[in-house]
């Protein structure tokens, strides 16, 4: 028995922050990969669509693009998360970072609709649709994977490495387009040089896959795995006893909310920029840039401090907060719209909202679910709020100035009632329906012992159990 033990040690010995590099380099590159397509909205409307008179209406047709691989994105959490669950975390990510990486490649090669009509639309919104599936099975993977490898003490603190990923890869993909287009101009940037983002995703993706081929599966799947305890229907496991009604609550008590308070501060802000304010692309892309890199380092502040009060205070709160300023701050970035210092700060305040809502997120949903269906369950209601609610921020926002604005002279702050009434929502049902989960030990699924790391001996748990026992939604 010792022997056995002894072995186990030596085989679960790992660094953890290899374990989260690795993971969150693959991740970034992903995030990349989904968010140029975006990042690109003005040019690629005027590329794939038909010119328009109505700058409102081009950007609705763009956006409805945009929203298409939100849209499919729980069907790829359904999928691959029966995968993850089925045969393990690792080659699960490995094979939608595949997938992502050649469909944003393939939209570089993509003929535009001046050579080909329609065809043109039509392959972007295939390509478009892979890329949300395979967004669909990463970002549960991923998270996961950082989550069965960090101890229970800390999860909130290593899971943040994977939430500043979204964050990371928005501003990598900005950096990209304003690095190109300084290179080599702006007339050559709008002709055929909007192609190089997408193409060089085709380098990155293949980095990915090379440091994820190093890694092993986690520990705890393996424990599991090795205990016989894997479910052979995740799904059907999932939404058995109460499992739906569970699911649903988490995404209308917390990932709805936690979506539109994200895609907001960080999305819509340079959507608003542009189509409210007239900023230019570049300018617009450095203004918000410049507020997401300086607001990363709080995904982190707010992880850790989930460890220690709660992750249902600190997510709940930064809902609430968004929903009370969100009028003041971006009337506010309308009568500065001159001062880029200005705004860069009102994009910051934004962003502490974002890291409050989304720092501790991933841990929350890990500690929800038990392992056996944890990517599958967890995958399902993440997908589902930030594809549907919060994917569709830049869709239903427009539309609502579109339908309800004062025209073009004037700055229309009607499109902001969709993430405000959104968030109130889950404040409420969050508040009244969901407990807290930072006292969860996801180790006494199986047998309450920590695996050993390089910077830590291994840790058993020998509390009583029942008295932690999982009864979250």
């Amino acid at each position: 028995m010792a022997q056995a033990a002894a072995s186990r040690e030596q085989e679960y010995d790992y660094k953890l922050s290899r374990v989260i590099a690795a993971a969150s380099a693959g991740t970034t590159i992903e995030w990349y990969d989904f968010y140029i397509f975006a990042s690109l909205f003005t040019l690629l409307g005027t590329k794939f669509f038909p010119a328009s008179e109505d700058p409102l209406l081009g950007a609705l047709g763009i956006f409805a693009l945009v929203y298409v691989g939100f849209l499919v994105r729980p069907f790829g959490a359904f999928f691959f998360g029966r995968i993850g669950d089925l045969i393990g975390r690792k080659v699960t990510f490995l094979v939608t970072i595949t997938l992502m990486g050649a469909s944003t490649f393939a939209i570089g090669l993509l003929p535009t609709y001046e050579s080909t009509g329609w065809l043109a639309a039509i392959l972007l919104v295939i390509l478009r649709i892979l890329q949300g599936l395979a967004l669909g099975g990463e970002y549960g993977g991923a998270a996961i994977y950082v989550a069965e490898h960090a101890p229970d003490d800390a999860r909130g603190q290593h899971t943040s490495w994977i939430q500043m990923t979204a964050t990371l890869g928005l501003v990598l993909a900005l950096i990209m387009v304003v690095g190109v287009q300084a290179v080599i101009g702006e007339e050559a940037f709008n002709d055929q040089g909007w192609r190089i983002p997408f193409l060089l995703s085709g380098l990155l993706v293949i980095l990915a896959i090379y440091i994820r081929l190093s890694l092993k599966e986690t520990p705890l799947y393996t424990k599991i795995k090795e205990a016989k305890q894997l479910s052979t229907s995740p799904i059907k496991d999932a939404l058995h006893e109460g499992g739906w009604q569970r699911i649903l609550l988490v995404l209308i008590g917390m990932t709805a909310g936690q979506a539109v308070v994200w895609y907001t501060g960080q999305f819509y802000a340079y959507v608003f920029l542009q189509t409210e304010l007239l900023i230019p692309v570049t300018t617009s892309a450095i203004i918000v840039g410049t507020g997401l890199i300086l607001g990363t380092p709080l995904f982190w502040v707010f992880g850790r401090l989930s460890d220690r009060i709660g992750r249902k205070p600190i997510i709940l709160g930064g809902c609430l907060l968004a929903a009370l300023t969100y009028i003041p701050i971006y009337s506010a970035m309308a009568t500065f719209r001159d001062n880029y210092v200005a705004l860069v700060v009102l994009v910051f305040i934004q962003m502490v909202y974002v890291t409050m809502v989304y720092g501790p997120i991933a841990a929350y949903l890990v500690e929800l679910f038990p392992g056996n269906v944890r990517y599958t369950s967890l995958s399902i209601p993440y997908h589902l709020g930030n594809g549907w609610f919060g994917g569709g921020v830049p869709l239903i926002a427009t539309f609502l100035v579109k339908e309800l604005g004062g025209g073009p002279d004037v700055v229309d702050l009607q499109g902001l009632s969709y993430p405000i009434v959104i968030a109130l929502m889950t404040v409420v049902v969050g508040f009244f329906t969901l407990k807290e989960t930072h006292h969860i030990r996801i180790w006494d699924e199986v047998d309450g012992t920590q695996p050993a790391t390089a910077d830590r001996p291994a840790v058993v748990d020998d509390t009583d159990k029942s008295a932690r026992a999982r009864g979250q939604a």
